[in-house]
């Protein structure tokens, strides 16, 4: 038995093995029996993203097997029968231990997940002007609070919902039936916090000239629908494409995702490219020669903190998809799933900081610049490729990984500024290119013992690791119809934006700032109460009895297009 990503594990039951016993006494009256576990037989399961557990089956104590081992006498009866129901409460406890560790485990990765808002709205903030600060953070606040509230009704029903065909979930709407025996509260927690970072990463590449009605329409929709179904394809044992499904799997496989490059980066990338090409640059950043020209960001420490706080909630990201770590190997071995938890956090780190480096070096010798904000960029896009496979290869491979994503990202941003391409954060180049190089690269180097564990026995695995090409069909496949799934339903919808005049604001808003026309001032205050006052363009008046108030911001439009107003 297979469960899907969304599904917390069985709880572990033990093999007692013990000769069969002696016939009871045909004195003995009793028949009472107890159970550690009334519960059938469950074998070979394995979690959601989870290795794979071993066999388990219920651990039983009856009076009429214990009893004639204690004397087969009345008084040896009522202490077998005493024995039993001590053993248990004891196995009892153990199962609400192990609910609780890895409940709390997975509401801890929830968190780490969610931490990633913070990550993403910094980011945001850092990589656009001043002006447009405000409202950036702002779209990423609602981004979790839309996210939260669709995804609570319609979204997780569409994802998880089985049974259910192979397109789309159709049971859980509003959560209704749960807690149940497979599902809790905390797995919701944690699916919605994905779901919401799908949305952050398109708010980054239509920045700074977006109306705000739109990014409350396309975040409840991708949030909602577009996102849960692709999640219910790859995840969910219903999905099409889903490498947890029981039988008929994708070319034997099923597509192997681990936590999401494809999902939740690819969506979110695609998403964003589509709304970043219907909108169209931002004013000035191609001159009318058609040349590239920077609209660089206002902080480069906004930037810097929101990339160290996304690599911590990435810890949640990659090693919490498997969902439980009280999962031991071997009975009182050292080996267990917190081993292979701690393999993803590795390989996750591994990833992310050969991209960094590569980037680092790349950059320079393409630039001739140190550059922080380069350096980051390649940091996360290391880490979005990773995260796909980040279960199933081993720690070296991961530099294979992150210096590929590193080079697919430059050669994403240098196609961009070929085609006049504007994302202001790079959020298509970095999370949907270096997504799907992530997708192609799990096809390559998955093994086949990290393979079975995870998903199961008599699977193919990497083609560089011997496993034939079937996993890299089933991945590649994974590509082709997210990205036409999301290109049908986003760039459909932000096309009738545009239609309906709900999409890009005006180009006197845009010069002035979204902050000063639409959010009611700016993120900064720029002067104290002695600063100059500044009228215009390279006019400035100085503060004097009759004009002592100050001035609420300073407005520089034709200092140059990297100027951070």
């Amino acid at each position: 038995m297979v469960l899907s990503k969304d599904q917390p594990p069985r709880i572990a039951k033990i093999r007692l093995l013990v000769p069969s016993p002696p016939p009871p006494p045909s004195s003995s009256s009793s028949s009472a029996s107890f159970y550690l576990r009334p519960n059938s037989v469950t074998t070979s399961t394995t979690t959601g993203s989870g290795e794979r557990q071993g066999t388990m089956a219920n651990l039983t104590c009856t009076v009429d097997f214990l009893g004639p081992l204690l004397g087969g006498t009345a008084n040896a009866n009522a202490s077998a029968e005493f024995i039993c129901s001590r053993f248990q409460n004891t196995a009892d406890q153990f199962t609400a231990t192990t609910y609780a560790v890895n409940n709390t485990y997975l509401l801890f990765s929830a968190y780490l997940v969610f931490a990633m808002q913070l990550g993403f709205a910094m980011l945001c903030a850092g990589s656009v002007r001043a002006k447009n600060s405000m409202n950036i953070m702002l779209t990423n606040v609602l981004d979790a609070a839309t996210g939260g509230l669709f995804y609570y009704l319609f979204g997780y029903a569409f994802a998880f919902g089985s049974p259910s065909n192979g397109f789309i979930g159709r049971h859980f709407f509003g959560l209704k039936g749960f807690p149940n025996s497979t599902y809790d509260y905390s797995n919701f927690l944690y699916q919605w916090a994905f779901a919401i970072a799908a949305a952050g990463i398109t708010s980054g590449s239509i920045a700074e000239r977006t109306q705000f009605v739109a990014y409350l329409i396309y975040s409840a929709f991708l949030t909602g629908f577009v996102y849960p179904v692709g999640a219910h394809w790859i995840w969910s044992t219903d999905g099409w494409a889903s490498a947890f499904k029981p039988t008929n799997r994708l070319f034997g496989s099923g597509a192997i995702d681990f936590a999401g490059s494809g999902v939740v980066h690819v969506v979110g990338g695609v998403a964003g490219l589509w709304g970043a090409v219907i909108e169209g640059p931002r004013i000035g950043r191609f001159d009318h020669e058609g040349r590239s020209v920077a609209l660089r960001g206002h902080s480069a420490s906004l930037v810097v903190l929101g990339t160290f706080i996304l690599w911590f909630g990435w810890y949640g990201f990659n090693p919490g998809s498997y969902n439980t770590i009280l999962v031991p190997y071997t009975a009182g071995g050292y080996l267990g799933q917190w081993t292979a938890v701690g393999r993803a956090a590795l390989t996750t780190t591994i990833a992310g900081c050969t991209a960094a480096l590569t980037t680092l070096f790349g950059k320079r010798l393409l630039s001739g610049h140190w550059n922080v904000i380069d350096v980051c960029n390649g940091l996360l896009g290391g880490f979005a490729a990773i995260t796909a496979g980040c279960s199933v290869v081993e720690p070296w491979a991961a530099i294979i990984c992150g210096f590929g994503a590193s080079w697919v990202l430059i050669g994403c941003n240098y196609l961009a500024a070929r085609l006049h391409y504007d994302d202001p954060l790079e959020a298509a180049q970095l999370h949907g290119g270096c997504g799907a190089w992530g997708l192609i690269f799990t096809a390559l180097f998955a093994t086949e013992d990290y393979v079975t564990k995870v998903y199961g026995s008599d699977r193919p695995y990497g083609l560089f690791m011997g496993g034939g090409g079937k996993l890299l069909a089933a991945n590649v496949i994974e590509i082709i119809v997210l990205f036409g799934w999301v290109s049908a339903t986003m760039g459909t919808l932000f096309f009738v934006l545009k239609k309906l005049n709900l999409l890009r604001i005006s180009a006197e808003d845009e010069l002035e700032g979204m902050d000063k026309t639409r959010h009611g001032g700016l993120a900064y205050a720029w002067h104290d109460d002695d600063d100059v006052k500044v009228k215009g363009p390279m006019q400035m008046e100085l503060p004097t009895k009759a004009n002592a108030a100050p001035a609420a911001y300073v407005d520089l439009p034709n200092m140059g297009p990297t100027h951070a107003a």
